[in-house]
Order: C-alpha cells, then structure tokens, then sequence
C-alpha cells in the first residue's frame, strides 16, 4: 500500500507542476517588460515565473584555454564561471501581433546577465 500512496503523490505533484507551467503558457511581454523584469534575477525566479524552458545548453570552455589564459597570467586568479542558456518559445513581442520564436536567456553564476530575441533560428 506504501507504493500506491508514494505513486499518488507523485502523479499529484506532476499535475500540479504541470498546470503551474501551463499557467505561465499563455503571457507574453513586450521586449522591455521582460528585459526589465527579469534581467538579475536568479534560476529560481526565472522558473517560477516562466516555467521550464523548452532547451537548456551549458557554455563549454575551448580545449586550449586555459593554455592561452595561463600563459598571459591570468589563470591562477580567476575564479570558476558557470555559464548556462535557457530558450523559451514564442514569450515576447516585438509589435502587437507578432512574437520572436526564442528567447535567450543567459545565466552567469546562476543570475542572468544577458537576454536574446531572435527569429532566425
């Protein structure tokens, strides 16, 4: 009977992240609503307000460099990045009628530090 109760639970908790995500689904903001609301702000917040974004990619570091940092000084005081984009569809308008196909957002150290609207991919 334990199985059947932890199933339950979890099927529970599934449809409620499910319907809080849909919830976010149908918002859309302008360009400077969005870049003024969410610029700084942590994963957490980011997740709560938009849901789960449909792709994520970690940032990877060139094979040579840290050979080429090393070697102009600069390695051994630097501090480790962690750089990570979330891409959402469709979330912000650039006319009345119109939205871009992807937002980018880029996180650094789990703030974001930069946004992206793009159409072209």
């Amino acid at each position: 009977m334990k199985l059947y109760a932890k199933i339950s639970a979890a099927l529970v908790a599934a449809s409620l992240l499910a319907a809080a995500t849909s919830a976010f689904a149908g918002k859309t903001y302008s360009e400077d609503e969005f870049i003024s609301g969410f610029s700084g702000k942590s994963k957490k917040i980011i997740v709560e307000k938009l849901g789960q974004p449909f792709k994520k990619q970690q940032s990877v570091k060139p094979s040579n460099a840290s050979n080429m940092i090393a070697s102009a000084g600069k390695e051994e005081n630097s501090k480790p990045v962690q750089v990570e984009m979330w891409y959402y569809k469709n979330l912000v308008k650039y006319d009345d009628k119109n939205t871009y196909k992807e937002t980018e957002v880029t996180f650094v150290n789990d703030r974001v530090m930069n946004i992206g609207f793009f159409n072209n991919r």
